[in-house]
């Protein structure tokens, strides 16, 4: 082989793997314009026709258009400037493609309505922009008033919730329900009242009057059952409860009845509002944080089991 010999249409065919009816397009569309005709009219292609549609074949099958190859043949674009630009296209469109299998698989696994297929759908489809836009109309709305603790602020920002490039599908789950939360105005209402509380450093009116050792034993215990899978209204919760009822009475001297269980739910839910305790479980699993035992909302599983 050398820079003279010619090739016919089928012997470039057979060289390159491309049909004859497709390099003939290419060769109309002046990409590999034939090099010379036979004497009986037949297109002939020398050695650069051949490099040109073999590189032709092996950008196409990486998905560049044709019209972005004419620029490469023509040296108007090198290749690696090519590679560079459809590399970022191509991370686009896998980070899309994820996404949209975690919302399918979301749909699939709660059996979710069309209202509520539609409404994931919309909520994903967000930019990063536009979904930290959401989270700063939030924490304007809740703290945007001249007595806004700016320490409060700051905690809340400090934790705004960040849906990965390749979200799973619990993460797909919470930040649809984040996001109606966020929206919700009575919502807002309530963890400002929460958030302002805690840091003003007052303890809850139960933690002050049960005592801290009381109090660690209670988180403890609660945490030992959630990390146990142990469902509040079933009868494992109840021996757990029953125990914490005993110890609480004795504490405050009071009879561990049914009058003084419904006492104690009442003023743990004063304690932890189970709206913002959720909040805060939804942003731990949007961003893929670990749950740090010590920070399981366990006051929302104890005034269940407290109900029962």
């Amino acid at each position: 082989m050398n820079a003279t010999t010619l090739y016919s249409i089928g012997e470039l065919s057979r060289r390159t793997g491309l049909s004859v009816r497709t390099i003939r397009f290419y060769s109309d569309s002046g990409v590999a314009a034939p090099t010379t005709r036979s004497p009986a009219g037949h297109r002939l292609y020398d050695l650069d026709a051949l490099l040109r549609l073999e590189l032709l074949r092996t950008l196409r099958e990486l998905g560049i258009d044709l019209a972005t190859i004419q620029r490469v043949m023509d040296r108007e674009l090198s290749i690696a400037e090519v590679a560079a630009a459809y590399t970022d296209a191509i991370d686009v469109q896998i980070r899309t493609l994820r996404l949209r299998r975690s919302v399918l698989q979301v749909v699939a696994e709660r059996g979710s309505d069309p209202e509520e297929t539609t409404l994931m759908h919309r909520l994903t489809q967000l930019s990063d922009e536009e979904r930290r836009r959401l989270i700063d109309d939030f924490v304007d709305g809740t703290f945007g008033t001249v007595d806004a603790d700016p320490a409060a602020v700051a905690m809340v920002r400090a934790a705004t919730p960040r849906l990965p490039d390749d979200p799973s599908s619990e993460q797909v789950a919470a930040w649809v329900e984040l996001a109606a939360l966020v929206g919700d105005d009575g919502f807002r209402v309530r963890m400002r009242r929460a958030t302002l509380h805690r840091t003003a450093g007052h303890p809850p009116a139960i933690e002050s009057e049960a005592g801290e050792e009381l109090m660690a034993f209670t988180r403890q215990q609660v945490a030992d059952a959630m990390e146990s899978g142990i469902d509040p209204l079933t009868d494992r919760a109840a021996i757990v409860v029953d125990d914490l009822v005993r110890r609480f009475g004795k504490v405050l001297a009071r009879t561990p009845d049914k009058e003084f269980r419904d006492w104690l739910a009442a003023r743990f839910e004063e304690a932890h509002d189970p709206a913002v305790d959720r909040y805060w479980r939804l942003v731990w699993i949007v961003n893929g944080w670990q749950v740090v035992p010590g920070l399981i909302p366990a006051y929302s599983w104890l005034i269940q089991a407290l109900r029962v």
